[in-house]
């Protein structure tokens, strides 16, 4: 510290060294010079000691100008009182997409355009002013009057697939025309309909039409994205199937108070305040509470299905959407106790109609011996409602289906999807073919688990995959299938999704299920014991 002072004392007291440095060195013999020469360097050191504290005060703080003095309080309280709240053009895009704002003072902020691009799966784009949608553009067209100076024209594909080239190929583009003048300056289109609400501009093209890419893809992020708008918002949809609107009428009233716009179709001008383009997602279903305000999860896009599917009235099966028919179980003596052999006792009710939901597959992966493991379920005390999920079988029959299950079962593929509408407790099990481990899992098993679902695999052997029926027995797509699945998606897919079916070992799987009604005796104890402490 001193030594760094002393280097100042040129710079601080010029005149006091030009007549040091003029001065005679004083001789030995005249000590009378010594002292005057300390009084005079430390009163130099002390000058420069209060200069520096001064320029480095928290009283005084130099602006990027160096004519601009701000005065600020040291005190962290009053810093904290007196700290003004960032103006929503100065947020960061992601804050706005967010909902991150101060809302007393974001009204008065207007002409706003910014993407966030920094995800691997999706872009975002907000836009807040004048915005106007152009009828039956193509490309399609978005503009936005009285824009910021710094706007420029964006463009995006609003589907969360961004890092799959060849789907987002057949995606169509949005294109956010930015004007620094207001719309009465321009020739713009006058508004057929004008939303008071914010909008959300998605696309269901892509995979659309698979039960997974649908939930994955698109259900699931459009609620993470518009959840804060608590359904006061409006959905604009790119590439809008009709079927996929009846399909989902239900969960989507869920979502918003208002009709879908066919962002195509529509030939009206549709005029907004507030819209976002693109969605939000977190993962392979999956809702994470750390980046949803509020901390919402699976389970509660769980309740919003419950909500848009069930019914009040009670439910009859229709065998023209469910051809197969409900197959009853043999009798079962229910077991005396439950929870690690305790001697708390169950009631017979407890164990009557326990249900296991079977998913089966007609084109690939198909369960072989499905008689056999229906005679399996009988035998471990379940009876078994076979489904063949088609693109028309109504959304409100499965989850009927499986809202009174106990177990679903399925050979992996998009139909393990369903497990989205199970209680939480209950037991999912998975029929895993031969290479598709790590799909398996991370697509299927541990969302459910986020989900509470109790999850078990059944990975399917060698011998019980038909592959050893078209492979030498040391091929390496038998032995070691990671040779396959270090070549891609793509030819994993051709190898073991595509040309693959399954026969399963009905007395190894025997044991999982035993291990499912297990759980589910323990879990209907559970609900009994909590049910009578409560009466």
């Amino acid at each position: 510290m001193f030594h760094r002072q002393k280097g100042n004392i040129k710079s601080l007291c010029p005149a006091f060294l030009r007549k040091s440095n003029s001065l005679p060195l004083e001789k030995e013999g005249k000590p009378h010079s010594i002292p005057r020469l300390v009084l005079l360097l430390l009163l130099a050191l002390y000058s420069a000691a209060s200069l520096f504290r001064l320029a480095n005060s928290p009283i005084i703080r130099h602006s990027e100008s160096d004519s601009e003095i701000k005065t600020h309080f040291s005190n962290p309280r009053n810093l904290q009182a007196r700290r003004e709240k960032p103006s929503l053009a100065s947020l960061p895009c992601s804050a706005l997409i967010n909902g991150e704002t101060d809302e007393t003072n974001s009204n008065s902020i207007e002409g706003i355009l910014c993407c966030d691009r920094s995800h691997y799966r999706t872009d975002l784009c907000y836009i807040r002013g004048d915005i106007r949608t152009e009828p039956a553009s193509n490309p399609a067209n978005i503009f936005l009057y009285g824009a910021q100076q710094e706007a420029v024209t964006e463009k995006l594909k609003p589907y969360t697939r961004k890092f799959e080239e060849g789907v987002m190929n057949s995606i169509e583009e949005v294109t956010i025309n930015p004007s620094i003048l207001p719309a009465d300056q321009m020739t713009a289109d006058t508004c057929d309909v004008v939303h008071d609400v914010p909008v959300i501009v998605f696309s269901t093209g892509g995979y659309t039409g698979n039960l997974y890419h649908e939930f994955s893809d698109g259900l699931i992020p459009l609620y993470i994205t518009s959840k804060r708008f608590e359904k006061e918002v409006v959905f604009v949809v790119m590439e809008y199937h009709k079927w996929w609107g009846v399909k989902y009428q239900g969960v989507l009233e869920q979502m918003t108070n208002y009709p879908i716009v066919d962002f195509r179709e529509d030939r009206r001008v549709h005029c907004f305040k507030e819209m976002i383009v693109g969605m939000k997602i977190h993962g392979e279903l999956i809702i994470d509470p750390q980046l949803m305000p509020g901390g919402y999860s699976i389970k509660d896009f769980h309740s919003l299905l419950h909500r848009g599917l069930s019914s009040e009235s009670d439910f009859q099966f229709n065998e023209l959407a469910l051809p197969q028919k409900i197959t009853k179980a043999e009798p079962l003596i229910p077991p005396s106790h439950c929870l690690n052999t305790s001697t708390i006792n169950i009631s017979t009710n407890s164990t009557r109609n326990l249900k296991v939901v079977l998913f089966i597959r007609k084109k690939t992966r198909v369960l072989q011996n499905v008689k056999e493991v229906v005679k399996t379920c009988h035998r471990f005390g379940f009876s078994v409602q076979i489904l063949n999920a088609k693109m028309g079988t109504p959304l409100e029959t499965i989850y009927e289906a499986l809202a009174s299950a106990d177990v679903m079962l399925a050979v992996h593929g998009a139909a393990m999807t369903h497990f989205l509408m199970m209680r939480p407790g209950s037991v999912l099990i998975q029929i895993v073919p031969l290479g598709l481990d790590w799909a398996a899992e991370n697509f299927y098993g541990e969302p459910a688990k986020r989900l509470g679902l109790e999850y078990m695999e059944y990975k399917v052997t060698t011998e019980e995959s038909s592959l050893s029926k078209d492979y030498e027995p040391d091929d390496p797509v038998l032995v070691d299938p990671s040779v396959v699945t270090k070549k891609g998606w793509w030819e994993m897919k051709k190898v073991y999704m595509d040309n693959q079916n399954v026969k399963v070992d009905v007395r190894r799987f025997g044991k999982l299920l035993q291990e499912a009604h297990e759980h589910v005796i323990r879990s209907r104890c559970i609900r009994q014991m909590t049910s009578e402490a409560k009466a």
